[in-house]
């Protein structure tokens, strides 16, 4: 078979999705996964549940073994094997078996790379120390688990406010730790409009965390090799342990000076079949960037959902198949103890850097009827596109049963439906399950007025 050897840097979701697409499609074909990590297939995205540990042992959090890789599906997956260089004119790559501290060139017909995301740190001095922690990878939920165990720390410093800092907070806080979280903007969570942003920063002061707003992380002071106190634009903060929630940068450094096309944030960039600017090279999953749907730009979001969906598209492509992954709308939901919060498309600072013309409502509802037990309260902003109606993102914040609602909007701008086309859907009710009109219709009746 012409293009016989495919070679796939990185053993995660997008990477092993592909690789055991390609087995499905072509079982003679040979397939080497180099993995840097001892694990392939996992949830990164459990890693929190495993930390506050809602989830056990971390064995849960994996779908596939590498055993079970090599032994079921005859995939030839090399764990400890860490990537070093990518040479597209010779078609070979530079690996370091790191158990046994050698280095070696392998070949390849066919190159995937899928080498995720890693946790953004600014180059401070002390950043390595061992008590200092990014949440990208299973290793490193077993280490932060570890660290508490072992070490029984009192308190942490989270630096960021995004997703990974919202539910790194809620696990620690279930773990007894006294939690602070620094956050350079004036609200967490920068995938939401600045109003909506306030709500959540709001909700988890109420929890207990120490919310440090306007600050940026400026160094750290570290003694015997652990950091033992936050430097910030403003204060030093005496901790035991610093958790990274900066948000994740495209783990693509060994690519510098290959001839791969990367974006200036080091993000892969692709066509829809996830094919580079290489001949024989694809990228899937948290190292490339993918089309976003409602900006019609590139954009880089690192999340399981999408790296699972690429990767399927890259085995596809790389099987000779015609496979095309359309896009994004930029869905993202997460959980803070008993709050959910939830966005998809596009916020207002995007849509006024696009020029469009939009209008914007937001609404306070209930998640079920007012009368039934248990109902919590709901908000929705909507914003679309004037005078044409057309949807163009969605934010939610709430108690239990408020964020998977966003999957009603999503599905809207994924099909271009106007405010008119969401009132008119037929949605379940019942009062346990909501109002008689669902808060995203209600939002949306009240946004039509403004249109």
């Amino acid at each position: 078979m012409a293009n016989n050897k495919l070679v796939i840097i990185g053993g995660d979701a997008a990477g092993m999705t592909a690789a055991s697409k390609v087995r499905r499609e072509q079982p003679e074909r040979e397939i080497i996964v180099f993995e840097k990590s001892d694990y392939t297939s996992y949830s990164a995205c459990g890693i929190p549940y495993f930390v506050s540990e809602k989830v056990k042992t971390y064995e849960e959090l994996i779908v596939r073994s590498p055993e079970t890789f090599r032994n079921k599906y005859n995939i030839d997956v090399r764990t400890q094997h860490l990537v070093l260089e990518v040479d597209t004119d010779n078609k070979k790559i530079k690996v370091l078996n790191k158990k046994e501290n050698k280095e070696f060139w392998e070949s390849y017909d066919q190159l995937l790379i899928a080498t995720g995301g890693k946790a953004f740190c600014p180059d401070v001095k002390g950043y390595d120390s061992e008590n200092v922690f990014g949440v990208t990878t299973l290793k490193s939920g077993i280490n932060i688990e570890c660290y508490i165990e072992e070490k029984k720390p009192k308190n942490a410093v989270i630096i960021g406010g995004g997703y990974i800092g919202l539910e790194m907070a809620e696990a620690l806080l279930e773990r007894g730790l006294e939690v602070t979280m620094i956050n350079r903007s004036e609200q967490v969570m920068n995938t939401l409009d600045p109003d909506m942003g306030e709500l959540v920063s709001e909700a988890i002061k109420g929890l207990g965390v120490k919310l440090l707003l306007n600050e940026e992380l400026a160094g750290f002071e570290v003694n015997d090799g652990k950091v033992t106190s936050v430097i910030s634009n403003k204060r030093n903060i005496p901790t035991d342990m610093v958790v990274l929630g900066m948000g994740s940068r495209p783990n693509t450094d060994f690519l510098k000076g290959s001839a791969v096309e990367l974006d200036a944030k080091g993000a892969i960039k692709v066509n829809a079949q996830q094919q580079t600017n290489i001949p024989d090279v694809w990228a899937a999953g948290d190292c490339a960037l993918t089309h976003h749907l409602v900006s019609k730009e590139q954009v880089y979001i690192a999340l399981g959902t999408i790296a699972n969906k690429t990767g399927l598209v890259a085995g596809g492509s790389i099987a000779g198949e015609k496979a095309v992954f359309p896009g994004v709308v930029g869905t993202a939901v997460c959980k803070v103890c008993s709050y959910e919060v939830a966005r998809t498309g596009l916020l207002e600072k995007q849509l006024q850097k696009l020029n469009i013309d939009y209008v914007t409502a937001k609404i306070e509802s209930r998640t079920r009827a007012h009368y039934y037990p248990g109902s919590k309260k709901i908000v929705v902003k909507l914003l679309a596109e004037k005078n044409s109606g057309r949807l163009l993102g969605g934010q939610i914040i709430g108690e239990e049963g408020a964020a998977k609602r966003i999957d009603v909007l999503a599905t809207a701008l994924t099909h271009n439906l106007t405010l008119q086309n969401i009132i008119d859907l037929d949605l379940s009710y019942a009062p346990p399950f909501s109002p008689v009109w669902d808060p995203v219709q209600t939002a949306a009746r009240k946004l039509i007025n403004d249109v």
